[in-house]
């Protein structure tokens, strides 16, 4: 798995990848929409192990050459992206209309009723499900492992086979996805208290 601050940023990107990507949805632009559809259907179907051996060695036969960490960021990106995007899709179509309306009424202009009302109640709308999806991400890091890339279960199989002692590297392995996950849904409570906040 990523070092855990690369990681963090890693998604903060797909998490605004997936803002960007149902902004666009959002808009209902001829072909382009119906491209996106497509990617997030495929994306949301393919099991992740699946796109991670598919862009390390069906791409080399058309000539992209992709390192396998790469590729690695690469299938997580496309992956989380379309998870994400359709989370803050759902965001988008469920927000009060009679808020838009009275902003418009005020001569609001667009972008500031999407900063300052719209996506801070979108946010907290979307936050535990993100949260969700990233937690899935974490556990669905093993899946990396098949091309090589070292990761928290790649390394607990590779301790168990010099130790010949396979529990106790599990149950730290175990103990350590628990306190991830843990952290994960702190930072959620933090994050949406600051989130009502800025909503009031």
């Amino acid at each position: 798995m990523d070092d855990p601050l690369d990681f963090g940023h890693r998604y903060r990107l797909r998490v605004v990848a997936g803002l960007l990507i149902a902004l666009v949805r959002m808009l209902r632009l001829p072909v382009i929409d119906q491209l996106l559809v497509v990617y997030i259907s495929l994306a949301r179907a393919t099991p992740l192990v699946t796109l991670v051996l598919f862009l390390f060695l069906s791409l080399p036969t058309m000539g992209i050459n992709l390192d396998k960490n790469v590729a690695a960021i690469v299938a997580l990106t496309l992956n989380t992206s379309a998870f994400n995007a359709e989370i803050w899709r759902n965001a988008f179509r469920t927000f009060p209309r009679e808020q838009r309306e009275a902003a418009e009424s005020v001569g609001m202009r667009r972008w500031t009723y999407f900063r300052y009302i719209m996506l801070p109640q979108m946010w907290i709308e979307s936050l535990p499900a993100l949260v969700n999806e990233m937690s899935f991400l974490i556990k669905g890091s093993p899946a990396i492992a098949v091309i090589g890339v070292v990761d928290l279960t790649r390394v607990t199989n590779r301790i168990s086979s010099v130790t010949y002692e396979p529990l106790s590297p599990i149950l730290a392995a175990g103990l350590l996805y628990v306190a991830i996950i843990g952290c994960l849904l702190k930072l959620q409570g933090i994050a949406e208290r600051k989130a009502r906040r800025l909503a009031r």
